[in-house]
């Protein structure tokens, strides 16, 4: 029987616009956007203290205030699309721009190596696994407090109990958290992660009525706190890449005296309590987000970098964001289409290149005529030109995929050893085999996006190599266009005469590892927007999952790859490409980018002497 399922996560959205702006503090970048009532603790709370050294942080009467920043304490803007936050939840983030705020606002289990995504201590400085695979064992630091921060006064103080106690983050905050993720009540779309590996959360997170939510199937969770520093998680079979997840948001640390006190409005600005490396001073949704530095965090968690206020303002054209940068106002932007040789020839210090460990797709509506039969799947994918894709639409910064999962996942096979690719005449004989040859009588298909320029470029791309390469006429493919998020509820339908017959989107990695790929996304139990039925590949990468043995779990993946992507594949999807991001970037910011997971912003670095110099300040 087919399991209940949630989605997993939004998939990246490919028409990401991130810049990176840079001012000196002024009084205007601190007013207060958003009308805010202050929390009343139940404390005793002081005047700010100013201190010279804003870094250091200053107590009295035990509880903790922020010191008022210098004017010379650096200020860095981040641009996105309009919407781009939808919460600063840990449980229920979905999308990649949730992620990078949440990453910064709250202590997660453990870390990724932004550069290597090699797992690292955070909340947990040490694990033990048992022999058989099956409880990990975390030893949790309690030194990290939990913090609140009034965007009114500008005061920053720890949290205390009823008793009057400071509050620390501690094993049982992640116990909470970890259980609040698999209640079915709080609708968490990121929990299908974690939901089939962690005992009896799965059970509770799909259960059918709500309404019969017991006290012993949220006991039943396989999670527990023996003491404060010590977590223990207990797997509900082997996973040999449940390590890999624990940086994963869904797993952070989130406050629950704040949560039961606030139900959802308790991540806004004013009510929010943290733990991370920064704190949430405003939010003003599709205008501006704010984020300022904890000066509570221990020392040894503080990060390398200097940026104290990050502020974070929606820029949706990608031209006027280049224009800003090469004004010096803005510290980052992309490089838009057709200026890159341009800009390399002009400002050869000042570009960096980005790979992604994400795949671009196609899909298809497996349940919806005449996507339905196989070979016509098969045949749209082997007719679309792969190294065309990446060097008219990414401008040849990318590699083609002709299989799913990128180069840096654990598992992926090599990049073009497994699948069909682009192949022509293979394509011609399946579509003929289909009962269309030269695609005559092929009836009318729908092909939904989102809104923006790259997406309708990919579309009509598409469209083009499908007249040219199959003899489809462009006008039986018709473009519809959506909102990102309505597209996304339209492709969770189950009625198929309400989806379209082809969708265009991405897949970003959660985890390193194979299984989020052909396991979160293509599985009968997964993401599957294809609405692709179960069968004997989902039996593979069942076994593919619980397999502790390396060299087993990637000849199974390998398998599994060329199960979807060979000859005789099936192609609920046909991926297109990994992309190569390019950025327009001056030298007076030190910055690294998270291959997997938010980026670290508490060590990037800004000269600011530098940065006023070449604005001639």
């Amino acid at each position: 029987m087919q399991k209940k399922w949630r989605m997993n996560k939004f998939p990246i959205i490919f028409t990401v616009l991130a810049i990176i702006v840079l001012l000196a503090v002024a009084c205007d970048s601190t007013q207060q956007m958003v009308e805010t009532t202050p929390v009343e603790r139940g404390v005793v709370t002081s005047e700010p203290i100013i201190e010279e050294d804003t870094s250091v942080a200053a107590k009295q009467n035990g509880i903790t205030v922020t010191p008022i920043p210098t004017p010379a304490a650096p200020i860095t803007h981040y641009g996105a699309p309009s919407g781009a936050v939808y919460t600063f939840d840990p449980q229920k983030s979905t999308d990649v721009y949730s992620g990078n705020y949440i990453e910064n606002l709250f202590v997660h289990l453990t870390a990724f190596d932004s550069a290597t995504a090699e797992i690292l201590p955070e909340a947990a400085t040490a694990w033990e696994i048992s022999e058989d695979g099956l409880i990990y064992t975390f030893d949790i630091r309690t030194d990290i407090p939990w913090v609140y921060h009034n965007p009114d006064t500008g005061e920053t103080m720890q949290e205390v109990d009823g008793d009057g106690n400071l509050r620390f983050v501690t094993a049982h905050d992640f116990v909470y958290s970890i259980k609040r993720a698999c209640h079915p009540e709080h609708g968490s779309p990121a929990s299908n992660a974690i939901a089939p590996l962690i005992k009896g959360c799965e059970e509770l997170l799909y259960v059918e009525d709500i309404e019969g939510v017991s006290a012993e199937m949220i006991d039943a969770v396989g999670v527990s706190a023996p003491v404060d520093d010590k977590l223990i998680i207990e797997l509900a079979e082997p996973a040999g890449f449940f390590l890999s997840m624990t940086p994963l948001s869904v797993l952070a640390a989130a406050p629950k005296w704040a949560i039961e006190k606030h139900g959802d409005d308790w991540v806004t600005p004013g009510l929010i309590v943290t733990s991370g490396n920064y704190m949430l001073e405003k939010y003003v949704p599709d205008i501006r987000t704010v984020l300022r530095r904890n000066p509570l965090m221990p020392e040894d968690m503080r990060g390398s970098g200097n940026i104290e206020l990050f502020v974070s303002n929606v820029v949706e054209d990608l031209g006027t964001a280049y224009a800003l940068w090469q004004k010096g106002e803005i510290e980052q932007s992309g490089i838009p289409e057709g200026e890159i040789e341009a800009h390399l020839a002009n400002f050869p210090d000042e570009v960096v290149f980005i790979g992604s460990l994400a795949t671009s797709f196609f899909g298809f509506r497996t349940d919806k005529p005449p996507f339905d039969n196989v070979d016509v799947r098969r045949a749209f994918s082997a007719a679309y030109d792969r190294e065309a894709h990446v060097a008219v639409l990414l401008e040849g910064l990318g590699l083609p995929m002709i299989h799913l999962a990128p180069p840096g996942i654990y598992g992926a096979p090599p990049i073009d050893e497994v699948g069909v690719g682009t192949n022509i005449e293979y394509a011609q004989e399946r579509l003929a085999a289909a009962g269309y040859p030269n695609c005559e009588g092929f009836p009318p298909v729908t092909m939904l996006t989102y809104d923006g320029d790259p997406p309708v470029r990919m579309v009509e791309f598409a469209q083009a190599q499908w007249s040219e390469n199959l003899g489809c006429e462009i006008d039986l493919i018709q473009i519809q266009q959506l909102q990102f998020l309505e597209m996304i509820t339209v492709l969770g339908d189950d009625d198929p005469t309400l989806a379209p017959h082809i969708f265009t989107l991405g897949w970003g990695a959660d985890y390193a590892d194979e299984n989020n790929w052909v396991g979160d996304l293509l599985s009968c139990t997964g993401f599957n927007h294809a609405k692709r039925l179960c069968d004997e590949i989902d039996e593979m990468i069942e076994a593919a999952r619980i397999e502790t043995a390396p060299e087993k779990r990637i000849a199974l993946y390998r398998q599994i790859e060329e199960a979807f992507f060979g000859k005789e594949g099936l192609f609920p999807i046909m991926p297109t490409s990994t992309s190569i991001n390019q950025w327009a970037r001056h030298t007076w910011l030190d910055s690294s980018y998270a291959l997997i997971g938010g980026d670290q912003w508490q060590n990037w670095t800004i000269d600011r002497e530098a940065q006023l110099a070449a604005r001639g300040e």
